[in-house]
């Protein structure tokens, strides 16, 4: 589940906080579109299933926390085909398995936060807002106090690292930076500029940099550029970074909850004993099935092809109205809807108008320390409906006005 901090301080998803929206209006149109979920749907690889079979005998063992040799081998061969970094990573220490990435960047607050025992304030872990709720339900979980840096188009849509090391008292008490690149939801990509100079930051004040590239994968152009091939390139290696992806969105598999962690040895060594105490195994046959997709490119490449004729679409429908750009990568649109309202109201107006259910953008961040929500007059759209279903729900509300 994914977790809002609302103002009373009770939890809440946006899902869920879209569902009390929406309680009692029907969609204006007899045929809903629902927007909301970035669940894919193109084809997954046909291989999985039969996997999953191969290794059937596992399901009757324990399986290593640590993930088998097999899983980590194929982590490390795909990180060095497609990083360039053949040979540059161990897969027995600086990789670990997780059920899913969400797992591990939640459970990743903990020793990051455990690290910072001897600061006299309370620990603080920074996060890119709008976020994934999951950088928030391990703040919160790990007892930090979570700070939102604003990503705006002023800034990109990645948080301002000039404004950040401007403040050193909240630097020397940060235990850990989640950044997201591919961003979810605006789809901005980090350059190695960008990257280097976080990694930096991180060295010089001693916190974890927490580098979601779970959109890695899906882009338009130039792959985006990856942290382990940033750090790779400097004296220290792996030092303060650890990096987070997963099947779900390169392969299609968000049912199969296979993601890793890679970086920092001895942080993944601490994350592996946190894991070991309270996280689940992944199931011997889905390592063993996770290990023949990590393997396998040609999938990939079909999904990439899939996702850019959505984006077509989007730009042959939208043009630039709600401000709109085609995103470097991801499947997200974020598009400015403040033409008919705040978030909320355009939320509201394009289900009861159109019968489209997107999320408000104010559901997907927080105030940020200016006291703003960057998300207050935007909506996320995900472009996980083929082309079609996504061309009449664009159609229909394409010329909304308050």
């Amino acid at each position: 589940m994914t977790l809002t901090s609302l103002a009373d301080g009770t939890i809440l998803s946006p899902f869920s906080r879209l569902r009390q929206l929406l309680d009692g209006t029907p969609p204006g149109h007899e045929r809903p579109i629902d927007l909301t979920l970035g669940e894919p749907r193109e084809t997954m690889p046909s291989f999985v299933a039969a996997k999953i079979t191969e290794a059937e005998a596992l399901f009757a063992k324990y399986p290593p926390i640590r993930g088998s040799d097999e899983l980590r081998g194929a982590i490390a061969d795909w990180i060095g085909r497609r990083y360039g970094l053949v040979g540059a990573i161990d897969p027995a220490r600086e990789i670990l398995p997780c059920n899913g990435s969400r797992e591990g960047l939640f459970y990743a607050a903990f020793p990051a936060v455990g690290r910072k025992q001897h600061v006299a304030a309370r620990p603080a872990i920074l996060m890119c807002n709008p976020f994934y709720q999951a950088y928030l339900g391990g703040a919160l979980a790990a007892g930090a106090e979570p700070v939102f840096l604003n990503a705006t188009a002023a800034t990109g849509h990645l948080p301002d690292l000039d404004a950040l090391e401007a403040d050193p008292a909240l630097l020397a008490r940060t235990a850990a930076l989640y950044l997201c690149s591919p961003a979810n939801p605006q789809g901005a990509v980090a350059d190695a500029a960008y990257i280097a100079r976080a990694l930096a930051l991180a060295r010089t004040h001693d916190f974890i940099l927490l580098l979601d590239e779970c959109y890695s994968e899906i882009y338009g152009g130039a792959p985006p550029v990856g942290g382990l091939e940033v750090a790779a390139k400097t004296p220290e290696r792996f030092r303060n970074l650890v990096v987070f992806n997963s099947l779900s969105k390169r392969s299609n598999l968000p049912g199969l909850r296979s993601g890793f962690a890679a970086g920092d040895g001895p942080f993944l060594d601490t994350l592996f004993e946190v894991r070991n105490l309270v996280g689940p195994q992944m199931p011997g046959p889905t390592q063993h099935a996770s290990a023949a997709v990590w393997a396998e490119e040609q999938h990939v490449t079909l999904n990439r092809r899939a996702y850019a004729a959505k984006y077509d679409v989007a730009d042959a429908v939208l043009g630039t109205r709600f401000d709109y750009r085609r995103p470097t990568g991801g499947f997200f649109l974020w598009l400015d809807m403040s033409v008919i309202g705040d978030c909320e109201h355009a939320a509201l107006t394009l289900w009861k108008r159109f019968g489209v259910k997107v999320i408000p953008g104010a559901y997907l961040a927080q105030a940020g320390r200016d006291g703003t929500n960057p998300g207050a007059e935007y909506v996320r759209i995900a472009l996980v409906h083929d082309s079609a279903t996504i061309r009449e729900a664009l159609e229909r509300f394409v010329h909304v006005s308050a």
